[in-house]
């Protein structure tokens, strides 16, 4: 009995370089940045373009992206996999630390927490994931996030640690 062949799919994805806007990033405060960044004057991450993340709305200790679940986000149980929704959730809560920052400083994530709540599936539709500020210190700043479906039922929660620093990270110097 011949062997069933399984259809393959492709997806193809471009980005533009990310270090001109890591230099920018630099030189902004995080809410100039993410601002210049929805107007399209700033390229989005790779990242994003690779997973589909689309930012929203940013302001000040608050972010908010979306994502269209697909099938390339599936796990072998059959929808999203929970990485996709943990780096979500990552993003949005440390982006809402990054737009509480001045000019000069920086942020890496320390530590997420994520609690998944419901699936999430093609069929789902689209999901929006908001992070708020909790505390923002001078040196350790907390989120927490959620992302929620389109009928506003709780996908997943998290809460984030971040470490703020002075001027460019060792690692971030590399770029």
């Amino acid at each position: 009995m011949p062997e069933e062949r399984i259809p393959t799919r492709a997806r193809t994805v471009t980005w533009e370089d990310p270090k001109p806007a890591t230099r920018k990033a630099r030189k902004m405060s995080g809410s100039d940045f993410f601002d210049a960044l929805r107007r399209g004057h700033i390229p989005e991450p790779p990242f994003g373009k690779l997973l589909g993340i689309d930012v929203f709305d940013a302001g000040d200790g608050r972010f908010v992206m979306t994502l269209q679940p697909q099938e390339f986000h599936y796990n072998p149980m059959g929808c999203v996999h929970g990485g996709i929704l943990s780096t979500l959730l990552d993003s949005v809560m440390s982006a809402a630390v990054h737009t509480a920052l001045p000019a000069g400083r920086g942020y890496m994530t320390l530590e997420i927490k994520i609690n998944f709540i419901r699936a999430v599936f093609e069929h789902t539709g689209e999901v929006m994931a908001e992070g708020k500020v909790v505390s923002l210190g001078s040196k350790v700043a907390t989120a927490e996030g959620r992302i929620t479906d389109v009928q506003g039922r709780i996908c997943a929660t998290g809460s984030a640690t971040c470490l703020i620093f002075e001027g460019v990270s060792a690692k971030v110097a590399e770029v």
